[in-house]
């Protein structure tokens, strides 16, 4: 092995990362509170395999989409199937839903899932190659409503973490037939601005023109804006099913904003599709590879032509995911702080073979009692063991040294006030809960 590719080998590959104990608990933060809403609205949790069959994403994210093209990573086994790291969930979930017979469930059927998916997209801020997200889905439902209960939940999922400026891009990409009619139209917007597309837009050009509208190239959002908007090619049932949506919006006093342009990257999507941004000003939000737009926390939308993509029996369904590495990146900058986890009260510090077998057993006493502790027992040195206790920020430290040991007794030291006492053993787990409940 190289001297370059040794060092290469205690690296995480390009675009995946650790989520370091300083993160862990924005993380379990994050996904608790993700579980106690959906859990509330009545969803059951799914966990799919992280590896299906490539085809089963193609046809359904589009051959021409960006993640199927450069995105998935694809491997061939031994027996020569073509597999993929799943890029996504949402199809993975309509291929659960028909390979386990869910239409004999009571519908609607409501999941919720949590997991790592991978893309080989560029890295940058609160964007990864191995990213984690929450999401949650309705499938076998129609209305309007279940698109709002959808945003709802991320909507009330963010400001519940902490987020205080939320809104709600919404727009409805209507279905097939206002689709064909706004793509004929489309096409002939962007053909007179073919020359100043980004090279990427000039490939969707021709092979999805709705897919430029989901560009983040600043020279083609200003295309955009002056793009021909869906809503002008609405048919009667895409307006009253949108309508429904907002009504729905208004009613739970949820702000939000009518973007015209909004698309979603994937063909499955039909009808409603939103976006949740942070409207803090000067927040310093995650950002797009240009630097300057904001990204979106969460997004979604409705998808009633999936299930007939993967050749079974249309089924309508709409559903969100929110990027956790996204949040918790926006919450450090917002200064959102996690939920802290039982902090270290107590310091378990011993000297001598005769003290490190009483703290042995110490420990387990503590546990049942619920008294969170901690305890360096390969170590010494009185010093060091105070100078740990300091450093995690422990408000008593339970000495036992030779003396004590023999003794049954031990020495509480308050680390705030730097002052201890000796008592009994027998008395110390009733003497610790007294002091740990004044000092809260």
């Amino acid at each position: 092995m190289s001297a370059k590719s040794k060092k290469e080998a205690i690296k995480s590959p390009r675009g995946m990362h650790d989520i370091l104990p300083a993160d862990i608990g924005y993380y379990n933060t994050i996904v608790e509170k993700a579980r106690e809403i959906a859990d509330y609205y009545g969803f059951s949790e799914i966990k799919t395999p992280h590896v299906e069959y490539a085809e089963l994403f193609i046809r359904p994210l589009g051959e021409t989409s960006d993640v199927v093209q450069k995105e998935m990573y694809t491997f061939r086994t031994k027996g020569g199937d073509l597999l993929a790291l799943r890029p996504e969930e949402t199809v993975a979930i309509m291929r659960a839903y028909a390979e386990h017979g869910m239409t004999s469930w009571p519908q609607p059927v409501k999941l919720f899932y949590e997991g790592a998916y991978f893309r080989h997209e560029n890295p940058q801020r609160g964007r990864f190659r191995e990213f984690h997200q929450f999401g949650a889905e309705i499938l076998n439902d129609a209305e309007s409503i279940s698109d709002a209960i959808i945003i709802k939940i991320f909507f009330l999922f963010l400001s519940e973490l902490g987020f205080k400026n939320t809104i709600v891009h919404i727009n409805s990409m209507g279905d097939k037939e206002c689709k064909f009619a706004y793509r004929k139209e489309l096409t002939g917007y962007y053909r007179k601005k073919f020359n100043y597309l980004c090279k990427n837009c000039k490939r969707r050009f021709k092979e999805n023109p709705m897919r430029i509208l989901d560009c983040k190239e600043i020279s083609c959002l200003e295309f955009r804006m002056q793009a021909p908007q869906m809503i002008d090619y609405f048919c009667d049932g895409c307006k009253s099913h949108f309508r429904g949506v907002l009504e729905f919006l208004d009613e739970s006093g949820i702000p939000y904003y009518l973007n015209n342009h909004l698309a979603r990257g994937f063909d499955y999507y039909g009808r409603t599709v939103f976006e949740i941004f942070d409207n803090t000003p000067n927040a310093n939000s995650a950002q797009d590879d240009a630097g300057t737009l904001p990204l979106a926390l969460a997004g979604g939308g409705r998808y009633d032509d999936l299930m007939a993509l993967l050749g079974q029996k249309p089924l309508p369904a709409t559903g969100g995911a929110a990027g956790i590495e996204r949040i918790i990146f926006e919450m450090k900058k917002l200064g959102i702080m996690q939920k802290r986890f039982a902090k270290t009260r107590v310091f378990l510090i011993q000297i001598g073979p005769a003290a490190k077998k009483k703290s042995f057993v110490l420990m387990d006493k503590f546990r049942k009692e619920g008294i969170h502790v901690d305890a360096s027992l390969s170590r010494d040195n009185l010093k060091n063991q105070l100078n740990i206790a300091s450093k995690i920020g422990a408000q008593f430290a339970v000495i036992i040294g030779q003396k004590e040991a023999m003794e049954n007794s031990v020495i509480i030291r308050d680390m705030d006030e730097s002052v201890q006492e000796t008592i009994s053993e027998s008395k110390l787990i009733d003497k610790l809960k007294t002091k740990l409940k004044v000092k809260k």
